[in-house]
């Protein structure tokens, strides 16, 4: 079944298209409207406007939320694939970002965090092409803008403010212009997005943006599903970095600073869902896409087969465990 998914082919993008369908049973299966917080107004506008088009329906919001996980899936395959970070062309990054977006329902609903996580997959994928871009600075500006278009929709967003600079200096030459565009690029949305609220007399709603919480539960509901997905991530993360070792070696040196950046984004990450209320469960969607690119090379492992068959089981196993036990 594993060469199904490592299978270069356009047949694969249909076999991943079906499994997110049987992925998401769970949540298609009880699905919900999305909520928007108080004060959100960006969120607010999107699904004002989906409204129009989905007409409140709940199935239809979670549905579109499955396809959109999907196509973020095939997006974030793509980055892994045209930036070479390893090994052969194939979709083994979209399986494990479909398969980590299924472990809990609340992942699969239509919310600002998917919106969230466009941001930070075009972020990742213009941070990786600094080294070899012929326009860096637009580039950069670029991905100032989106890594706060994401602060914009979500405020402890704005860590990955950071990740720009990190990728600075490790994928390019020291040059304060182009820090300086970064700056600009991350400033460009907070001006129009204050401009357009000052016209619709909104203004004192940014005061409401910076809200800092705390994602670290004092007692556990469901011990069984916590531990254990928990348990079965580090496995997985384990496996992937002891694969990733080999592919390092053999790799330049831009390789293993854009596996630095992914790192770095990875651990940002962390820092935003720790920084976001407990209640805000979905928030844990945005370390999926870079998870999913670290435990991408123990599935791609040649030498030994046994290795990556048994974390692409042991990944589908932790789909079915997830499903079965979480409430």
């Amino acid at each position: 079944m594993l060469q199904l998914i490592r299978n270069n082919s356009p047949y694969t993008v249909i076999i991943l298209l079906i499994f997110t369908l049987i992925a998401k049973l769970q949540a298609l299966g009880s699905p919900a409207v999305p909520f928007v917080p108080e004060h959100h107004v960006l969120f607010q506008a999107v699904v004002n406007t989906l409204s129009f088009v989905l007409r409140g329906n709940a199935f239809a919001y979670t549905m579109f939320a499955a396809l959109m996980i999907f196509a973020q899936a095939i997006y974030l395959n793509s980055v892994f694939v045209n930036h070479h970070l390893a090994g052969k062309p194939n979709y083994t990054t979209a399986f494990l970002y479909i398969v980590f977006t299924s472990l809990l329902p609340e992942f699969t609903y239509f919310s600002e965090v998917l919106l969230l996580n466009w941001c930070i997959i075009g972020g990742i994928d213009l941070l990786l092409g600094f080294h070899h871009t012929n326009k860096p600075r637009m580039q950069v500006y670029n991905a100032g803008f989106l890594f706060c278009v994401a602060a914009l929709l979500h405020f402890q967003a704005v860590a990955y403010f950071f990740v720009i600079f990190a990728a600075l200096l490790l994928l390019r030459s020291f040059n304060p212009g182009e820090w300086a565009v970064a700056i600009i690029g991350f400033l460009t949305p907070v001006y129009l997005y204050a401009g357009t609220l000052f016209l619709f007399d909104k203004l004192d709603t940014m005061r409401y943006m910076p809200h800092i919480g705390l994602s670290l539960p004092g007692n556990i509901k469901d011990p069984l599903y916590v531990f254990g997905t928990i348990v079965a991530i580090l496995v997985l993360f384990v496996m992937g970095i002891y694969a990733l070792q080999e592919w390092l070696i053999r790799g330049g040196v831009y390789i293993r600073r854009m596996w630095t950046t992914i790192a770095t984004t990875f651990f940002l990450s962390i820092l935003v869902c720790v920084g976001t209320d407990i209640t805000e469960k979905s928030i844990w969607v945005v370390v999926m896409p870079a998870i999913s690119v670290i435990v991408t090379p123990a599935l791609m492992v040649e030498k030994t087969k046994w290795f990556s068959n048994f974390a692409f089981y042991f990944s589908l196993l932790l789909l079915v465990f997830c499903q079965l036990t979480v409430n």
